[in-house]
């Protein structure tokens, strides 16, 4: 790996660290010419299926787009960073489990629903009202009695 600093090749790895739940490796590296040191981090390069959007273009799985969907669901919510993280690896995994090449972006919705709904109920109403498109407070108050029939049966096993 080339040092940012000096851009010189030899550097020296002096710590290595699992983080995201075994997900990636956390590496500090220390230029042998410079003596500057550096992070880097290493994830393993798996495919993800292509999405086909509801007016049939096919477009690459984006990552920083559910990243930003899923943190807009839970500003202002006790969630941390690395929950928000390791929520995003759990979906990614789903979606590499179905073994599809294209997934419609409802399949990617819904996985993001039941992913928010065991992680913070509020962001999983503010989710659940833009992606399935709310028109009046009736349906924000159906959604809501579901849940509460969903934890309440949950509750009782």
């Amino acid at each position: 790996m080339h040092c940012p600093f000096c851009s010189d090749i030899e550097t020296k790895v002096i710590d290595s660290r699992l983080i995201s739940d075994g997900g990636q490796v956390r590496r500090r590296r220390e230029c042998q010419s410079c003596g500057e040191r550096f992070t880097t981090f290493e994830v393993p390069e798996l495919l993800l299926p292509r999405v086909i959007k509801n007016d049939g273009n096919r477009q690459p799985f984006d990552e920083d787009k559910l990243r930003n969907g899923l943190q807009r669901a839970l500003e202002k919510r006790p969630v941390s960073l690395e929950q928000i993280e390791l929520t995003l690896n759990k979906i990614k995994y789903q979606l590499r489990a179905m073994g599809e090449r294209e997934v419609q972006t409802r399949a990617v919705g819904e996985l993001v629903m039941e992913a928010l709904r065991d992680l913070d109920e509020v962001a999983y109403v503010r989710f659940a009202s833009v992606y399935r498109s709310f028109q009046d407070v009736n349906e924000f108050r159906r959604e809501i009695e579901k849940m509460g029939k969903k934890s309440g049966k949950s509750k009782k096993s």
